[in-house]
């Protein structure tokens, strides 16, 4: 998974990019620090994999991975070259959502752009540039089907469909909000639109109002839920200081300070469920002395296809597969046992995977 992180500059972007990835991206009190594209990789907490490495004692630990891509802050009239934020657009056009980090916390040290703390406008800026940024896009796409129009009346109804959708465009609305077939989203989804993207608002707290669930009562962090409700899209509560504090301690320091703070789960972690469910992800195991991985899939994944993240062997010379559910594996403390107690499954073509799955595939080409 890639998710791509946006907002206006000085509303903690970076920063929760490098406590959520430590991959030190530079990040201080002016606009634009971020000057190149930052990209970190990390882990996907879960537990369940670090039961069974203590189970198995593995060769090879692997679990899911996520890319962050951090870019320079968009400002008003990024599409049209201000600031630095428009140069590094194309840098997210392949990100599977995107984050858009909303400042939600008043502090005078702390400029902003715009002068003031205003959630509804700041989304706004930054919605409008991504729009002017896939009109731009788009219009190369209906451009190329205007010629191929011209050798053949079947892309009568592609150019239709692509006016259609740049007219809802022109109108300041996201091309997510396009009614489409399944198949005019799959035609939507061959051409790198940004606003076709799901996307999480991260509402970004201070420590005070972040802390005991006191989000609620902050009113900016109303307004930012307000507008994710009204576009079906993601809010996550954050505070990217807290996350900066927590980016350099050992597990159990980290473990002791989320329960001091009253919370259960880090920004990270709750920011990895929220994407997960936003694009419909599991992860299913595999578990072994070789290695013990997780991998990711989209859910009503059937097994053959679920084999096929493996290796495309393995899909096309698909068997069956051996399936446990983590809970009755971890009670029985083996696979063998497992096995014998008739708690493992033995599933065809049409199996739909699910979350926690551990499986053995067996395949023959």
């Amino acid at each position: 998974m890639k998710l791509g992180i946006v907002g206006l500059p000085n509303v903690g972007k970076s920063t929760l990019f490098n406590a959520i990835t430590n991959a030190g991206a530079q990040s201080a009190n002016y606009p634009f620090c971020t000057i190149e594209p930052n990209v970190g990789v990390v882990a996907v907490p879960d537990k369940r994999l670090d039961k069974l490495a203590e189970m198995y004692e593995p060769e090879k630990f692997t679990p899911a991975t996520i890319e962050f891509v951090d870019i320079a802050g968009l400002v008003k009239g990024a599409s049209q070259g201000e600031g630095l934020g428009n140069k590094f657009l194309a840098n997210i056009r392949e990100v599977d959502a995107i984050v858009h980090v909303v400042r939600c916390f008043e502090n005078d040290d702390i400029v902003h752009v715009e002068g003031s703390i205003d959630p509804k406008r700041d989304i706004e800026t930054i919605n409008y540039e991504l729009i002017l940024s896939d009109i731009e896009i788009l219009d190369r796409r209906i451009d190329k089907t205007m010629k191929l129009l011209k050798g053949d009346r079947k892309y009568q109804a592609e150019l239709d469909f692509f006016q259609r959708v740049k007219a809802v465009l022109n109108e300041g609305r996201a091309a997510r909000s396009v009614e489409c077939t399944p198949e005019e989203a799959e035609l939507l989804s061959t051409v790198s639109l940004l606003t076709n993207k799901p996307i999480i608002y991260a509402a970004n707290l201070s420590d005070t109002d972040f802390q005991d669930g006191s989000a609620d009562a902050n009113p900016y962090f109303a307004v930012v839920r307000k507008i994710a409700d009204e576009e079906h899209a993601g809010v996550l509560p954050i505070c990217a200081e807290i996350e900066a504090e927590m980016a350099g301690m050992e597990p159990e320091e980290k473990e002791l300070f989320l329960s001091e703070m009253g919370l259960e789960q880090s920004g990270l972690d709750r920011l990895i469920t929220a994407c997960y469910d936003l694009l419909g992800l599991i992860s299913y195991l595999t578990a072994g002395k070789p290695e013990v991985r997780a991998w990711t899939i989209k859910k009503g994944t059937k097994a053959p296809q679920a084999a096929g993240k493996i290796h495309t062997d393995f899909e096309r010379g698909f068997i069956r597969a051996e399936v446990v559910a983590f809970d009755d594996l971890v009670s029985c403390g083996s696979m063998t046992a497992a096995k014998e107690k008739g708690l493992v499954r033995s599933e065809g073509k049409e199996y739909v995977m699910k979350d926690g799955d551990i499986v053995l595939f067996r395949f023959n080409v």
